[in-house]
């Protein structure tokens, strides 16, 4: 059995892993889906606050060899957690994600086209708003998380695997973090022909992938 940790991008919850999280459980696995701290007070939830749901719940559980996946955003979530948590984790899975180093910040790997996005604060000045594409579910996004910069101080011995779409609808602001890493000897990379929501687009073919980290 393999305890798999599922964090959702921008505005979203664990509810959008819920096909996979069910196929996982099928299988015999141990899935926890998390949504993370957002939609109460939003002016004091920062990237710090999202690393300590993600650690707390592996420490609260004694998870051990954990296989953390991160859409989007949450790559900048399993990478801190890792680097945190070194010893409960065991495999990181990006879905079409950020990858960031030591001082990055989700405002200084993304496009002007994403700033402007994360500039569009709500009413109370600290939720990015949801694309109107989104889910009716998805819910504003504590701009802190986008701007504080992450700090790592380890390299944690973990198996690492990108999953890149190649599906976008115009160009993928992901297409540097894939060519950086598919010929990296220590990434197992992948390309799926499906848009950023692979979890809609692509879900058989990446339930294989999760199995196979």
């Amino acid at each position: 059995m393999t305890t798999y940790v599922l964090i959702p991008g921008m505005c979203h919850g664990g509810w959008c892993y819920d096909d996979l999280t069910r196929a996982l459980r099928e299988r015999g696995h141990r899935v926890h889906a998390l949504t993370l701290t957002g939609p109460g007070d939003r002016a004091r939830v920062n990237l710090d606050t999202h690393l300590a749901d993600v650690t707390t719940l592996l420490a609260a559980e004694d998870v051990r060899d954990a296989v953390l996946v991160g859409h989007s955003y949450g790559g900048m979530v399993i990478t801190g957690a890792a680097d945190r948590a070194p010893d409960r984790t065991g495999a990181l899975v990006y879905l079409d994600a950020m990858v960031p180093a030591d001082g990055d910040s989700c405002w200084n790997l993304v496009t002007d086209q994403e700033r402007r996005w994360y500039a569009d604060v709500d009413d109370t000045g600290f939720g990015v708003r949801p694309l109107p594409f989104f889910d009716p579910r998805a819910t504003p996004h504590p701009v802190n998380t986008l701007l504080q910069p992450i700090r790592l101080t380890r390299n944690p011995d973990v198996r690492r695997t990108y999953v890149y779409a190649a599906g976008w609808d115009g160009p993928s602001p992901f297409t540097p973090v894939y060519d950086r890493l598919r010929d990296d000897p220590a990434w197992r990379v992948h390309a799926l022909a499906g848009g950023h929501n692979l979890m809609r687009d692509a879900p058989d073919d990446l339930l294989e992938i999760l199995l196979a980290a």
